[in-house]
């Protein structure tokens, strides 16, 4: 007769609530022969199971043994992993379902692969008897681990495991000495692209352009700091035929353009517009400004002067705007793509996808009611083909692996549809979530208090530099309210008001999903209560002031001191700390600011419910409550940088 195999997971082993028994020491299978059997078939199954036996107890002491890297959730899913592949038949796939547990229920980490798993291997010969037997098997055949303090099970087979607070002070404490950058996450891309601000030459930057900075700065510096090489991109608008309207207007209003200062112009917002006017109302004018954007394109260097010079004044305006937001930007404008437009166009062409409609040439998208325009009636280009070429090199020069575009919810469709153009070309994989991966990260509308875009009285945008400095004077004013322009030097006092004023409009924003509209309201975000940037700067200055008080040394009590986390409110404050690197990144691969804004906010929230009833100074645990406070204040100062706001250290 042939050989027949039965095959069965580890599950009778005596029952314990602790995980520091490492099981691998058993085989994770029992085999039983039919009469008749072949020695031959036998020693074949064996030499199998053997060898998968060591297979699974290398990847248990790897499991165990390895150093915490930072992201506390990966670690606890490694050893569930080991587990699994314990637990489970060979052959079987499965991906392992760890989350943190909510507030208030058992455990600091939960595995939820029980009934799922049970789904899979009910009737296919398993001993386990439902769920809860899974959820059992799971537990017992964690690897050993100085992470873990105890293990339960609890209802269908949910695993609750709690950390070690011996183990969580140890990390903290390592942290402290080798610098928060050693709880950086590790993304699966080494370049991106983040394409954000991208404002209009001859435009000024408004309230409009606001989330698109400050979302885009935020992205950048959460992946730069993930180990991403990051190429800021500043896409803006320096090429169109607007041009010829303002070249021409330019023109008239100074003959001698090389003299044309930013002083001379004055305000490019009124520039813009009365040149629009005149291009409206004048025959002759506009017939000279179509002229104009032909002598441009065609390279004419009187007009490539012309052009030039408004550029310039343009970005004087928007690098007042990046110096007050601390944003460095790269700018690749429209132009830059210009050379490479008609290649990229013959690209398409070769394969097949551009097609002739009503005079232009079009590419006809599946699912979409109108097409992809990349060749106007005219034979000029369009933002689709500057946008379609700028991929095509971001791609193919610039080697980018993820590319990032923050724009307003509004261009949504376009979006959708050059990626798909770019996926029928071949040049993206079908699937939205392999690399290289694009993505549009699309945001709301900033509104009045009247539930309108945000405007000022006279109907007009607001000007983002007007709106940056009013932040700044209102958070001065509060300052000197409180007296501190009599404690403070002038120059602390302007630090510190346009620290809080700037930081304050750019929390407003971050803390919203960025997908809804949110209302712009100095009061709220200049409030020193509630879920604010304020509220925030000021819990940093007072945890950095009771450090200064102590009198003590932070830096020396890092090097002599031991932490511990003996008490509720210090574990759940050191919980919450080491789960920093976890929170950048989700927010990071689900390209979601606020995530981050809501880890900030909780952790001053744990910070004052442990200072609220623990003594700090004066305390017998004093050397270790400074050291939770200083780790604390260090995670808040990696949140702050990675939002763009700077800290203040005193208040």
């Amino acid at each position: 007769m042939a050989v027949r195999l039965t095959l069965f997971p580890v599950t009778a082993t005596p029952p314990s609530s602790l995980c520091s028994f490492n099981r691998l020491s058993r085989s994770p299978h029992l085999a039983y022969l039919s009469s008749s059997s072949s020695i031959s078939g036998v020693l074949r199954a064996t030499s199998r199971r053997l060898a998968f036996a060591t297979r699974l107890k290398s990847v248990a002491t790897m499991a165990a043994s390895q150093e915490f890297t930072g992201n506390l959730k990966r670690e606890v899913e490694k050893l569930f992993d080991t587990s699994l592949r314990i637990t489970v038949p060979d052959g079987t796939s499965v991906e392992t379902e760890v989350a943190a547990s909510l507030p208030g229920k058992p455990g600091d980490y939960q595995c939820n692969n029980a009934m799922g798993l049970w789904s899979v291997i009910k009737g296919k010969g398993t001993q386990f008897r439902g769920p809860p037997a899974v959820g059992q098997a799971i537990s017992k055949n964690l690897p050993a681990s100085e992470m873990v303090e105890t293990c339960s099970v609890a209802g269908p087979g949910f695993v609750n495991l709690v950390l070690s607070s011996k183990w969580m002070a140890k990390s903290i404490e390592k942290m402290l000495i080798d610098g928060i950058d050693t709880w950086a996450p590790t993304l699966p891309v080494k370049r991106a692209v983040v394409d954000f601000s991208s404002p209009n030459i001859a435009k000024e930057m408004h309230v409009g352009h606001l989330r698109s900075t400050i979302i885009g700065d935020t992205l950048a510096r959460m992946l730069e700091y993930s180990k991403v090489e990051v190429l800021r991109r500043n896409h803006v608008g320096d090429w169109g035929t607007q041009f010829g309207m303002l070249i021409e207007y330019l023109f008239e209003k100074f003959p001698d353009t090389e003299s044309v200062t930013e002083t001379a112009i004055g305000d490019l917002q009124t520039f813009y517009k009365k040149s629009k006017t005149k291009f409206d109302e004048d025959t002759d004018f506009k017939e000279k400004a179509q002229k104009a954007v032909v002598r441009l394109q065609g390279g004419d260097p009187i007009y490539r002067k012309a052009w030039a010079k408004i550029c310039e004044i343009s970005r004087t305006e928007f690098a007042k705007v990046y110096q007050r937001l601390k944003v460095e930007l790269e700018e690749k404008g429209e132009s830059f793509y210009n050379p490479y437009i008609a290649n990229v166009i013959g690209e398409l062409d070769s394969k097949g996808l551009v097609e002739e409609s009503e005079g232009a040439r079009v590419i006809f998208l599946e699912g979409f009611n109108i097409p992809l325009m990349v060749v106007k009636s005219d034979g000029g280009f369009n933002y689709a083909s500057t946008d379609l070429t700028a991929l095509w090199y971001r791609l193919n020069e610039e080697k980018a692996e993820w590319i990032v575009y923050v724009t307003d919810v509004g261009q949504q469709q376009h979006f959708n549809m050059f990626f798909k153009a770019a996926r029928k070309a071949g040049w993206l994989p079908e699937s939205d979530k392999t690399y290289p991966r694009v993505d549009h990260v699309g945001f709301g509308l900033v509104l009045g208090d009247d539930g309108k875009r945000f405007r000022t009285r006279s109907s007009d945008v607001v000007r983002l530099v007007d709106l940056l400095d009013e932040a700044k004077t209102r958070s001065k004013t509060a300052l000197i309210e409180r007296g501190k322009d009599k404690e403070w030097t002038p120059e602390e006092l302007d630090r510190t008001a346009e620290a809080v004023g700037y930081g304050a409009v750019k929390y407003a924003d971050l803390k919203n999903n960025r997908l809804t509209n949110y209302t712009f309201n100095f009061d709220q975000m200049l409030s020193d209560k509630g879920n604010t940037a304020v509220y925030l700067l000021y819990a940093h200055a007072r945890i950095c002031s009771i450090i200064r008080k102590s009198g003590k040394d932070i830096d020396e009590l890092k090097k002599t001191e031991k932490l511990a986390l003996d008490h509720p409110e210090e574990r759940a404050l050191g919980l919450h700390l080491l789960r920093f690197a976890e929170t950048v990144e989700e927010a990071c691969s689900n390209l979601l600011p606020n995530v981050l804004c809501h880890y900030l906010y909780d952790l001053s929230e744990r910070y004052t419910s442990f200072y609220s009833v623990h003594q700090v100074i004066g305390s017998p645990e004093e050397a270790s409550r400074l050291l939770l406070c200083e780790a604390t204040a260090v995670v808040m100062r990696k949140c702050f940088h990675l939002l763009g706001i700077t800290p203040v250290y005193k208040i």
